[in-house]
């Protein structure tokens, strides 16, 4: 476990078929299994990759996770001296003489996983070889992911939404495809003469396919199904997704690297979303699902609080990090501190505890500024966060990005009338010109702080 003994199986039945596919690069069943077998011998104990896409980063990876080796996947972008300090925290290689390709003990570690960070030292969170197992047993059931389909994801390895879907993919024997580097023309190539059938992406990803799709009249009739996560869908992304790939199932999911799936719901094609709210479907299967404040004891139904799990799937820990609120255990439930309540069953997200502004000590939930700005017509997407101020603590500030034309601040604050209080709103917008997003495509919140504290051209501030 989690999916060499199967690599095994699909070398022994299908030789030849395609695996993986990396731009132009293509292995087999049998040649992933000989090339990855041919590295054992030189394989520690623990291995850290930071590299981008390549065939052989496939290869290494399938290596690295032999018997019960250990590895790390680090982000090839962040500043070399931190990818040597994670290196130097993950510690020593020794050598190992083992050289067959299986799967190791089920309770044992195989993966660490590492926290998104470019400027400090990410934590770093251990996973045992049963939590994936679980997971994808669980995930192959929810996507109805076969060995017909062929998936892409064309976003980075080292993004932990992309390997997981290499390793779902190697597990249920389907072939898997990406690319070198995130780019639409090679994607659109990609779906249309390898037979995509399924995409695992990011909303911002997701948008660009689908609107350049649609603008080059790229077909996408072919593709099924479509997962996405990151970030919950806008109504504009939906649309063109809808319009470009209109017989593709649509999935949205919520989770977490240390919880992994947490809850999600699927949109058969055509089937309508409720993009503007905080709704983000039912517990994934083999997860419980519980709303309990910080002592650990439960909400009722609607009631605000930190989002609990119990499943097979949940991390083992931190390797280093822990600052005893990022991954807790209530009474043997836990939480990353995403917050959130049940309503009939459905998970509803306000976000994450560490994102909420308080404001003349009152708080405020980002998530809730961005979906009621969101709502406002002439609006596209809107991020919204804290800014120091000397007199309320934080202030409401929030980025726009208009669906056409220009905005001012006097059309978004009417537009708020009400959508939310007064007392949750931005004192400040910024129009912007594209979304302020990391190098693996999220929406980030620090990426628009910095815009507006260095004056970057891209946050224009409206008076």
């Amino acid at each position: 476990m989690p999916f060499l003994d199967k690599l095994q199986l699909w070398a022994d039945e299908r030789p030849h078929d395609t695996a993986v596919v990396v731009g132009t690069s293509r292995l087999t069943w049998a040649g992933l299994r000989d090339a990855a077998t041919m590295l054992l011998q030189n394989t520690a104990d623990i291995t850290v990759l930071a590299e981008p896409n390549s065939a052989r980063f496939v290869e290494r990876y399938v290596a690295a996770v032999a018997g019960d080796r250990r590895c790390a996947v680090l982000d090839p972008e962040w500043p070399l001296p931190l990818i040597q300090e994670v290196a130097a925290r993950i510690g020593g290689a020794g050598k190992r003489t083992d050289t067959q390709l299986v799967d190791g003990n089920a309770g044992s570690t195989f993966l660490i996983g590492l926290t998104s960070g470019t400027t400090s030292v990410p934590k770093a969170f251990t996973r045992s070889r049963s939590s994936w197992q679980v997971s994808f047993e669980a995930s192959i059931e929810f996507f109805g992911l076969s060995q017909e389909d062929r998936t892409l994801a064309p976003g980075p390895l080292s993004a932990s939404l992309n390997l997981y879907a290499l390793s779902e993919c190697l597990y249920a024997g389907a072939a898997f495809h990406t690319l070198e580097s995130f780019d639409v023309g090679a994607a659109h190539a990609a779906i249309t003469h390898d037979g995509i059938t399924r995409l695992v992406l990011v909303p911002t990803m997701l948008r660009l396919l689908s609107e350049r799709g649609l603008a080059g009249e790229v077909d996408a009739s072919g593709i099924r199904s479509i997962v996405c996560a990151g970030s919950k869908l806008d109504a504009r992304t939906l649309e063109a997704a809808r319009r470009w790939a209109p017989h593709a199932a649509i999935f949205e999911y919520y989770g977490a690297s240390e919880l992994s799936f947490v809850s999600g719901t699927r949109l058969a094609a055509g089937e309508p979303l409720d993009a503007g709210g905080t709704g983000i479907g039912l517990p994934f299967p083999g997860v419980e699902l519980r709303i309990l404040d910080d002592s650990g004891r439960p909400l009722p139904e609607g009631g605000h609080g930190n989002i609990c799990v119990r499943s097979g799937m949940v991390s083992n820990g931190y390797l280093w990090g822990d600052d005893g609120q990022a991954l807790r255990c209530l009474d043997g439930w836990y939480t990353v501190g995403d917050q959130g309540y049940l309503e009939e069953g459905t998970l509803h997200i306000l976000g994450r505890r560490s994102d909420m502004i308080i404001t003349s000590g009152k708080n405020v939930y980002p998530h809730e500024v961005e979906l009621a700005l969101a709502s406002v017509p002439g609006i596209e997407i809107a991020v919204a966060a804290g800014a120091p101020d000397d007199i309320r603590g934080q202030k409401v500030i929030a980025g726009v990005v208009p669906s056409y034309g220009a905005v001012t601040a006097i059309q978004l604050r009417s537009g708020l009338d009400g959508l939310l209080a007064r007392d949750k709103r931005p004192l400040q917008y910024y129009v912007l010109s594209e979304l302020p997003v990391t190098d693996r495509g999220k929406v980030s919140r620090m990426v628009l702080l910095d815009w507006i504290k260095n004056h970057d051209a891209r946050a224009q501030p409206l008076g």
